[in-house]
């Protein structure tokens, strides 16, 4: 539930990255900034996969912040989106998470769309009985939702309201694009998906993901089975921007069946009841067994083992949020392959193995700083720039997601 507009300190934001103040969680006022500079504004939003499209006709229903959008392939192939709005009077056109139609219609006054979101028809157009009915000089290309710009990488379908501005990949940028398409190499099926509700402001969750330090000394699973520890090798990757990061964590020993020796399934007197669990192979010919992708505002790429997923964050309102998850194989894996990854899947979300904290914490600090309005969070580790980094002990991307919206919200 969205509270009541907080006045802001006279010095409502110091100069620089490293403080955050936290009224900035808590602004009714800056959610509905955030709704038209950020999520309606010239960014790039994840919007569904590619695989889930097929054919001509399949759509989904998803969420750009507040406002619901149709992706849908279009009649020549095209993935195309638009606003899930009726022209009419605003209600939903549609109401399912996805399927397949060769049209939409509105269930309050059956105004039609085609699969672009154009306006085909409507209902009583020319009356009854020669009475009623619209204007003479309604036309119906005068009239319609939203329509939306998108892009397909990687098998991931991206859009903006914004017509002009950057393609996805200068959005993006190389290095942060390089290590998408490192994961996102081949085709991809969806092997489960789910919607985590969390108590907090969605900026939170995105400081979170990004928050590279934490994982060692919030998730006691990552140490307790040697999965990651700051003193295994990686890094961080940030953007110029601010818009996109990537942080990786080295396997610390590969053994000579590609499998990763230095995990284990028992330690300080803690045993998995099935260690098969912690077996895993190499997916990309490399030796990153840990990679997290974003990119602002909304989008997560999740490699944990062989455990492969996206995210997608929903705002709603200042102290609540959605996370959808949906979780990947590739099309040519193997039984065992895809087993495994469906059981490492229990590694992340709301009661992962080493994702549940997550799940938790950014609840705990919209809780903590209720009454801190004039304060700030410090955000001091590795520096204060937003630089890419050899070490995951630093803040430096979560400096670059205020870098990114600062910009666009202009504060």
């Amino acid at each position: 539930m969205d509270q009541p507009v907080h006045e802001r300190p006279s010095d409502a934001w110091p100069a620089g990255l490293t403080r955050v103040p936290y009224w900035v969680y808590r602004d009714a006022e800056v959610a509905r900034d955030e709704q038209s500079r950020i999520f309606e504004g010239p960014g790039w939003h994840y919007l569904c996969l590619e695989v889930e499209l097929p054919e001509i006709g399949d759509y989904r229903t998803t969420m750009i912040g507040a406002m619901s959008v149709v992706v849908a392939r279009a009649e020549d192939g095209q993935i195309v989106a638009f606003e899930n709005r009726c022209a009419h009077r605003g209600a939903l056109i549609c109401l399912e998470d996805g399927g397949k139609s060769k049209d939409f219609q509105c269930v309050y006054h059956a105004w039609r769309y085609d699969l672009r979101g154009n306006l085909t028809s409507v209902a009583f157009r020319r009356g009854v009985n020669g009475q009623g009915g619209m204007p003479d000089d309604f036309k119906l290309e005068h009239h319609g939702p939203r329509k939306l710009r998108t892009a397909v990488l990687c098998g991931l379908v991206f859009g903006t309201l914004a017509q002009d501005g950057p393609d996805i990949e200068t959005y993006i940028g190389p290095e942060v694009l390089d290590r998408i398409r490192r994961v996102l190499h081949k085709k991809v099926e969806v092997i489960g998906r789910f919607t985590q509700q969390l108590p907090n402001n969605w900026k939170l969750y995105m400081e979170n993901v990004r928050d590279t330090y934490h994982a060692s000394l919030l998730h006691t699973f990552f140490t307790t089975f040697r999965i990651t520890r700051l003193s295994q090798g990686g890094g961080v990757l940030v953007g110029d921007n601010g818009v996109a990061h990537a942080s990786t964590t080295l396997a610390a020993v590969k053994g000579p069946d590609d499998s990763y020796a230095g995990m284990r399934s028992d330690n300080q007197g803690f045993q998995l009841q099935d260690p098969t669990f912690m077996n895993a192979v190499a997916d990309f010919n490399d030796n990153i067994n840990l990679q997290i992708v974003s990119v602002f505002p909304g989008f997560i790429l999740q490699q944990i083992h062989n455990a492969l997923a996206v995210r997608q964050i929903v705002p709603r309102g200042v102290d609540s949020m959605d996370l959808h998850w949906t979780y990947l194989g590739f099309a040519d894996d193997t039984p065992d392959l895809r087993a495994m990854r469906l059981k490492q899947g229990n590694l992340a979300g709301p009661a992962g193995f080493v994702s549940m904290e997550d799940g938790a914490v950014g609840g705990f600090v919209q809780r903590g700083i209720a009454a801190a309005d004039g304060e700030a969070a410090i955000v001091e580790m590795g520096g204060s720039g937003a630089e890419s980094a050899g070490t995951r002990a630093t803040e430096a991307s979560v400096r670059g997601f205020w870098k990114a919206w600062r910009a666009r919200m202009g504060i």
